[in-house]
């Protein structure tokens, strides 16, 4: 059954996680970069941290964030992410459409990888962060 569904693979979406200053604070971003030359439509982006810290078994809340659109080689901040959960592996499952056809992947950050020693540039930000593609 499984063999029968097309599921086309996903390119040129990437995600990305940024520290940036603001106000005066150093704050971590989450960023959906859309490196497609065509728009991505009905964006859902669920987030959701696990894994064990300090001999413990944690978990953070799933969240969900929906946009209508975004445009070809665009970007939008998806959330703010707490440092503290740097050393639990952070899931991004990322489901779109576009012409018509759906398209999902999974992006997992694992346990301290967020991290300035992993920065690479960004593309469309022109910033340093870490990304996955």
């Amino acid at each position: 059954m499984k063999k029968d569904l097309d599921v086309p693979e996903v390119h040129d979406i990437a995600m990305a996680v940024i520290l940036e200053e603001e106000d005066g604070q150093n704050v971590w971003n989450v960023f959906l970069i859309n490196l497609h030359i065509v728009p991505i439509k009905n964006v859902i982006v669920a987030s959701r941290g696990y894994g064990e810290l300090n001999g413990k078994r944690r978990e953070t809340s799933t969240l969900r964030h929906f946009y209508e659109e975004i445009p070809d080689l665009e970007f939008t901040r998806v959330e703010p992410i707490m440092e503290n959960t740097f050393g639990l592996t952070n899931e991004y499952w990322v489901s779109f459409y576009i012409d018509g056809k759906v398209y999902d992947k999974k992006y997992v950050f694992l346990p301290e990888t967020i991290s300035q020693n992993n920065f690479t540039m960004i593309p469309l930000l022109n910033v340093p962060g870490v990304m996955i593609r």
